[in-house]
């Protein structure tokens, strides 16, 4: 019995179809079964079977929102944010949002360890001095404040300035732009950890202020307090943002944040 031989034409479709094929099982191969085990890890090194990183699109420009990341502030609406009593009444105009001596925002959400952006710029006309010029803070986990202050030639206490973690550490240097110039903060916030009510671990924080490092996993003490000295205390490990009202018409726009999550790899 003759059997039938079914022909198919090497179309250039075909061929790139079956290369594409080809390389992406060439792709699952990547890698190595017979290397040792990484110290402290479940996988081998260079390992074959270790999943690979998930995908995060960059924003095409520096500054704004990755793929991946929870826009807190867009420049239209504080739907995001809560005031102390409910409703948001920070004034929002231009794209920004400004101190109308409503109180503290804070937002809606909670978050445990984060990646955070978050762009600030004190009044153009500079009134008063030290503590009195463009004086607000960002909180995390609304316990520890991140100094905002107008910093430009204004000689204030060191752990007070701006970019410093307020009552407990200074920056390692005095990044501050010229008054009313926008300025940007790049936080990396982990969590404290506590067993049975113990400090366990204390939060750390790495801070980019203008691009510039002010902070790298530095520890930090306790909730932030004012001429008292910080201690930390046990709480469940998460916490909103929260923007200070100081009563200076300071201006904050394009906040996002990303949690920060191990990925499936590790």
């Amino acid at each position: 019995m003759m059997k039938k031989v079914i022909w198919f034409a090497a179309t250039p479709a075909l061929v790139a179809g079956l290369t594409l094929w080809a390389t992406a099982q060439d792709k699952k191969k990547e890698g190595y079964t017979d290397t040792p085990v990484i110290t402290g890890q479940k996988w081998k090194v260079h390992d074959a079977d270790r999943p690979v990183p998930a995908v995060v699109t960059p924003a095409a420009q520096v500054g704004s929102a990755p793929s991946d990341a929870v826009v807190l502030f867009d420049g239209k609406d504080l739907s995001k944010w809560k005031g102390p009593k409910g409703e948001a009444h920070w004034k929002v105009q231009d794209g920004y949002i400004e101190e109308t001596k409503g109180g503290n925002l804070q937002t809606v959400d909670s978050w445990g360890d984060f990646q955070l952006h978050i762009e600030w710029a004190s009044p153009a006309e500079v009134k008063g001095s030290s503590q009195g010029r463009g004086n607000s803070g960002v909180f995390l986990h609304g316990r520890y404040e991140i100094q905002v202050l107008d910093s430009y030639e204004n000689l204030t206490y060191a752990d007070g300035q701006a970019s410093s973690i307020y009552g407990q550490w200074p920056p390692l240097v005095n990044a501050a732009r010229k008054p009313g110039e926008w300025q940007s903060y790049d936080i990396v916030f982990h969590a404290a950890k506590f067993k049975d009510g113990q400090v366990e671990k204390l939060a750390t924080v790495t801070v980019f202020h203008n691009g510039v490092l002010t902070h790298e996993k530095k520890e930090i003490l306790g909730p932030t307090q004012h001429r008292t000295l910080a201690k930390e205390s046990a709480y469940d490990g998460k916490g909103p943002i929260s923007l200070q009202d100081h009563g200076n018409p300071t201006r904050f726009r394009n906040i996002w944040i990303r949690p920060i999550k191990s990925y499936d790899g590790e």
